[in-house]
């Protein structure tokens, strides 16, 4: 019989395990909450630190909750579901302050409201992996099972939209029957506000026999069929040809946005609303100012910042986003008051920097790596008469990054940071999405 060990949870690592020290040396319990006394068994084993998993919870904790997903803990989709939505957020701003001190020393002047709102049914992209298991009764259509590279067995997801997770069984049945079944490894779910598209990834070329099966599904569950055989520039429509395009709307600024099914936009629209509302009220965009959006994306931040009558130049490494960016800007009757350029902004230099001219303010909103050649660009706290703006607004999706980026802004670049708060935008997940305000000294 394996040995088991007693252990009282001190609190939560990055990746939702419960973290505890035994003589000193920390173990990683994987099912484990914070305040809980649980009986665990070792899995792995290293010099500074152990990985385990729960065999009993003795002492339970209060944010302890029953999962809503029969799949959980088999499915990698979702780490929290054993946790309350409420001290998931709590957790993730615990997580996101202590990623602050601990990496640059930093501390907030305030700590914002949770951005947070409803648990399931939120995530309008996604990318389900498909697999043809014989031995597990045939096709297999979803995320991978957790810490491995197997599709679960699943035949529902919560935190899918009702109808998306309901294609899931159909899905598994449609694509045993293509003569491709053996190379469909991946499909793309994108949903808008009037349309639902699935991209298929072939890796061989449709037969005529599978036609006709994809046209009777497509019509059957009101879908859209895209497929894509190599990189981005294969995507394309099969079935319909006329279908509605794919958008989004943010009501509050009277805009809406076209997009195409692999571009990214926002997973939870409902939160990304919020956001948008809270990064305006933290960068008061004014009338007649000059603002920069980097890592703008399609215009997600852009547009709403434009509606109060500044000018905005948004910067983005993506030639296809630039593109849309400029469509949606047109449009909405923006182009006036907007301009976009191409840039890979992991490249940028003082010199670059310089070169676009002083901005009032700026908006970052970078992918995980962060922004830190974009902050290390900027003129030291020295530097009355440089081009470091007023008032940054850091929307980030990785709380370390944005730690290492806040120390230098701190320390070096002469801001302080005056707020920062979590956006649940991925609950029951381990993602820590958060946002910040910098203001100069």
């Amino acid at each position: 019989m394996q040995n088991l060990s007693i252990a009282v949870i001190e609190s939560l690592d990055h990746e939702a395990r419960g973290v505890t020290h035994v003589d000193g040396k920390a173990v990683f319990i994987d099912g484990a909450l914070p305040g809980e006394t649980v009986t665990y068994k070792a899995l792995k084993r290293k010099p500074n630190y152990d990985f385990g998993e729960v065999v009993e919870v003795m002492k339970s904790s209060n944010a302890r909750t029953e999962p809503k997903c029969e799949y959980f803990g088999i499915c990698g989709g979702c780490a929290l579901q054993h946790m309350e939505l409420s001290a998931q957020v709590a957790a993730k701003q615990r997580l996101l302050e202590a990623n602050l001190w601990h990496i640059s020393k930093v501390k907030s002047g305030r700590i914002l409201p949770a951005i947070h709102g409803p648990g399931w049914g939120y995530r309008h992209k996604a990318r389900l992996r498909a697999r043809n298991v014989p031995k597990k009764g045939g096709v297999l259509v979803g995320f991978n099972e957790k810490a491995s590279s197997y599709v679960a067995n699943m035949q529902s997801c919560k935190i899918l939209p009702p109808h998306v997770s309901a294609l899931i069984v159909p899905l598994q049945q449609l694509i045993a029957q293509l003569t491709i079944r053996d190379r469909l490894p991946q499909i793309e779910v994108a949903v808008g506000e009037a349309a639902t598209v699935l991209v298929l990834r072939i890796l061989e070329p449709l037969q005529p026999q599978d036609a006709p099966l994809l046209r009777d599904f497509a019509d059957a569950h009101g879908v859209q069929i895209w497929t894509q055989s190599k990189g981005p520039d294969t995507v394309m429509p099969f079935y319909p040809l006329d279908g509605a395009a794919l958008d989004y709307t943010l009501p509050e600024f009277d805009l809406r946005f076209p997009f195409k099914p692999t571009e990214f936009t926002q997973v939870n629209p409902h939160i990304n609303r919020v956001m948008i509302r809270r990064a305006m009220q933290l960068l008061q965009p004014q009338a007649n100012e000059r603002i920069a959006d980097f890592f703008c994306g399609l215009g997600n931040f852009t547009l709403p910042i434009a509606r109060s009558g500044s000018r905005v130049s948004g910067f983005e490494g993506s030639a296809a986003l630039v593109a849309r960016a400029v469509e949606s800007a047109q449009l909405n009757g923006l182009q006036h008051s907007t301009e976009f350029s191409e840039a890979d902004l992991f490249l940028m230099t003082p010199e670059k920097l310089a070169a676009l001219g002083r901005f009032n303010k700026w908006l970052i909103d970078p992918p995980r790596d962060g922004a830190l050649e974009l902050v290390k660009s900027l003129p030291a706290a020295e530097d009355q008469a440089g081009t470091r703006p007023d008032r940054i607004v850091y929307v980030a999706c990785n709380p370390a990054t944005l730690a290492r980026d806040a120390g230098l802004l701190v320390h070096q670049k002469g801001y302080r940071l005056a707020a920062c708060g979590v956006i649940n935008m991925f609950p029951h997940t381990t993602h820590v999405e958060s946002i910040a305000l910098f203001e100069r000294v």
